[in-house]
C-alpha cells in the first residue's frame, strides 16, 4: 500500500489514486487534515454514527474530528484526493474556521454523489491541481487554494447523497466512535496543540448526538461514564508529559485545556492525590 507523503510546507497535497495500480491511499490517518476526495466504484463509507453505500462516483467530505472508515468493494477504486490543513484553506486575514462551511459542520452529510456532468468538471479541477502542484510556479499553492474553493463551491450546488442508514448496533458504534475520536486527540505533540475536545458534551457535538443518548451507550458498553474516560486519558497525558518534557506546567496546562494552571494543579491532585511539581520531581 502507498502512502500519501504530504510535504511539511506547505500543508496540503493532491494525488490520484487507484487500487488497480496499488495506490489505495484511504483512509489517510494523519488527524489534522481535511480531505475531500472523489471516489469511482462501489465502497461503504461508515462515518459518526451512519453509513453510506457509495454505488456510483462520489464527492466525500472528511473532517478530522469525525471518525470514519472507508470500505472497499470493487477490486478496482480509483479517483482523487486533496489533503489539507484548516489553515490552508483559511482567507487571509481571515480567522473563520473551515468548520463553518456547511460542508464541514458536524453532523452534515459527507457523500456527493456525482452524474457524468459533475464528475467531468470536479475531475478537471483536480487534475489542474495536480498539474499545479508538480510545476514549478511560485505561487502555486495559492492557486491549488482557489481550485480548492472552487470544488467546495461546485459541491454546494449539488444535493447530498440520502442513502445513509443507521448501524444495527448503534449503542456500541457509538460508544466505539467515542472512544476513537478521545483517543485520537493524543498524544499532546505541541504546548500550542491545544485539546480540543474536553466535555461529553463536546464529544456528542462533534458525534451528531444527543449528550443523554451519547452517556448512555458508552456507560452501557463499557460500565463507565463519558466523564471517567475523558478524566483519566487526560490524567494520562499529563503524567506523561511531566514526566517525558521540559515544558512548564503551565504549558502542560494550556495544552490540555485548562484556562489557569491553578485549574490544572487541582485537576491533577483530585484525580492522582499528588500535584504536578511532586509528580514530576
Amino acid at each position: 500500500m502507498k502512502q500519501l507523503l504530504v510535504p511539511p510546507q506547505p500543508q496540503c497535497n493532491v494525488q490520484r489514486y487507484s487500487s488497480a495500480e496499488n495506490k489505495a491511499i484511504l483512509p489517510y490517518s494523519r488527524r489534522d487534515y481535511y480531505k475531500i476526495w472523489i471516489t469511482i466504484g462501489e465502497s461503504v463509507l461508515h462515518y459518526a454514527h451512519k453509513t453510506v453505500h457509495i454505488q456510483q462516483p462520489a464527492l466525500i467530505f472528511s473532517n478530522p474530528l469525525v471518525p470514519y472508515s472507508f470500505e472497499r468493494l470493487s477490486p478496482n477504486l480509483s479517483g482523487y484526493i486533496f489533503i489539507f490543513t484548516e489553515e490552508f484553506l483559511r482567507e487571509n486575514n481571515r480567522q473563520e474556521s473551515i468548520l463553518q462551511s456547511p460542508l464541514f459542520q458536524v453532523g452534515a452529510n459527507a457523500v456527493y454523489f456525482l452524474n457524468d456532468v459533475q464528475l467531468q468538471t470536479i475531475s478537471g479541477i483536480y487534475e489542474k491541481m495536480i498539474e499545479e502542484f508538480e510545476s514549478d510556479y511560485a505561487h502555486k499553492f495559492e492557486v491549488i487554494k482557489n481550485y480548492g474553493n472552487l470544488i467546495l463551491h461546485e459541491a454546494m450546488k449539488m444535493q447530498p447523497a440520502q442513502n445513509t442508514y443507521q448501524h444495527h448496533n448503534a449503542t456500541t458504534r457509538i460508544a466505539n466512535l467515542f472512544l476513537e475520536l478521545l483517543e485520537r486527540q493524543f498524544p499532546i505533540d505541541a504546548p500550542d496543540r491545544v485539546l480540543k475536545l474536553k466535555k461529553p458534551s463536546d464529544f456528542a457535538y462533534h458525534l451528531s448526538v444527543h449528550v443523554n443518548h451519547l452517556n448512555h451507550a458508552v456507560r452501557e458498553v463499557t460500565g463507565k461514564p463519558t466523564s471517567f474516560h475523558i478524566t483519566n486519558r487526560v490524567v494520562y497525558e499529563a503524567s506523561a508529559l511531566l514526566k517525558n518534557t521540559d515544558w512548564s506546567v503551565s504549558d502542560i496546562a494550556h495544552s490540555l485545556g485548562f484556562e489557569y494552571p491553578t485549574y490544572f494543579n487541582n485537576f491533577f491532585k483530585k484525580n492522582t492525590g499528588a500535584t504536578p511539581l511532586s509528580l514530576r520531581k
